[in-house]
């Protein structure tokens, strides 16, 4: 299994929907919330080129925000994805 790793803020609904999905599918993720560090959002800025969160890595693999976790798993990528 890879690992899953969710870049968070508060408030956050994206990131609220992201972890729910995630959690109805029974996958364990670490969440990195990124609330008042300043620091580390710009280091997820340069590693990513996005400046929203969450931010949802696969293994090695960007998957992007809610929307893209989201078209993954509907068109059955995901699963694959973290079986790997």
């Amino acid at each position: 299994m890879q690992p899953i790793v969710v870049y968070t803020a508060r408030p956050c609904g994206y990131c609220s929907h992201a972890k729910s999905l995630l959690n109805r599918l029974n996958l364990t993720f670490k969440e990195i919330d990124l609330t008042g560090d300043y620091e580390a959002r710009q280091e997820l800025m340069q590693k990513t080129g996005q400046r929203t969160v969450p931010q949802i890595f696969v293994g090695d693999v960007h998957v992007g925000g809610f929307t893209d976790l989201r078209a993954l798993h509907s068109k059955g990528e995901l699963l694959p994805l973290v079986e790997r």
